[in-house]
């Protein structure tokens, strides 16, 4: 019988709504057994809330390669965490916890156990500290891995920004021939190892229309050129094409990915059309990191009505590869 490697699972922010969403996750048939990396107390507590109910197995993430894990338990790697309330608002209070979470998580990975890995939301403003532009970026550091690109994936129609979490007034700054080539590669290296598919890949321009009344036009200048660069190499692609009519129906079926200039430029379009049926997936790390794609969502803590959609697609993505 072939064996799974597990799935490892840092719960991020304490006070989101990930905790339920991965409640609601469990309850689908997943192959590989899941780690989760989060506070016992904690855990037990929104149990508690959110009336779910299952056994708890707590692991010694040491010794990992010890045990004959299933999913019939919550297979949990304890991480101390000094919490008074069930939900609390989001504070720099949990920015050690969080650490240790990652730290834990990634050693794991970096000890060859697992290279599936997905993280909760946090709070880009509490915890990172302007130090990292996202969480992309973050884990990229702990690997010395400088070529990655953000991929909202789906499998009818996924994005990717060539610059992620930046002001707008430093975007142009970032749009260079060597940035797009990158950013191209690893996408289409991803679609070839994982679906088996060359993608067909629309690039967006910079500008409005294409055009600009400035002296020096980069999609001119930049994306043509390198459009012209991919092609010779036998990659399918397209571009520039403008952001404004590419994602009308007609237009969005003749491609797999497409590729924008900047986050809004793309993600914004992508989640009106998915939702949550999508997830973000990081190329170029030496694993495969997903995160769900939203964020804490504190304004439905308790509730017990969020979406498990995107996790549930996290998962079984990773359960298959």
């Amino acid at each position: 019988m072939k064996k799974f490697k597990p799935i490892i699972i840092v719960a991020g922010e304490p006070n989101s709504i990930f905790i339920e969403i991965f409640f609601k996750a469990l309850k689908k048939k997943i192959k590989s057994p899941i780690i989760l990396i989060a506070s016992h107390k904690l855990l037990k507590l929104q149990m508690k809330k959110l009336k779910y109910k299952k056994k708890i197995l707590i692991l010694d993430y040491k010794k990992l390669l010890n045990y004959n894990l299933d999913n019939n338990s919550i297979n949990l790697v304890n991480i101390n965490y000094n919490v008074t309330k069930t939900f609390d608002k989001i504070s720099a209070k949990s920015n050690k916890y969080i650490e240790k979470s990652f730290k834990i998580g990634l050693d794991i990975i970096k000890a060859g156990i697992s290279n599936k890995f997905i993280n909760g939301p946090i709070s880009k403003k509490s915890f990172l500290k302007k130090k990292h532009l996202g969480i992309t970026e973050y884990i990229s550091e702990k690997f010395l891995s400088k070529n990655t690109a953000m991929l909202i994936y789906n499998k009818n129609l996924a994005v990717s920004p060539i610059t992620t979490h930046l002001p707008l007034k430093l975007v142009n700054k970032k749009i260079n021939k060597k940035n797009i080539k990158n950013k191209v590669k690893l996408i289409v290296n991803f679609y070839k190892k994982f679906l088996k598919l060359n993608p067909r890949i629309a690039i967006l321009g910079l500008n409005p229309h294409c055009e600009s009344i400035d002296s020096f036009n980069e999609d001119e200048k930049i994306v043509k050129p390198v459009v012209k660069e991919l092609k010779m190499i036998g990659y399918k692609v397209s571009g520039p094409l403008s952001g404004d009519t590419i994602f009308l129906r007609e237009n969005r079926k003749k491609f797999d990915v497409i590729v924008g200039m900047y986050h809004d430029q793309v993600l914004t379009p992508i989640k009106t059309i998915h939702e949550y049926d999508a997830i973000n997936i990081t190329l170029g790390l030496p694993f495969i990191r997903i995160s769900p794609d939203h964020g804490p969502n504190e304004k439905m803590l308790g509730k017990n009505k969020s979406n498990p959609l995107s996790l549930i697609k996290a998962i079984s993505f990773l359960d298959k590869h």
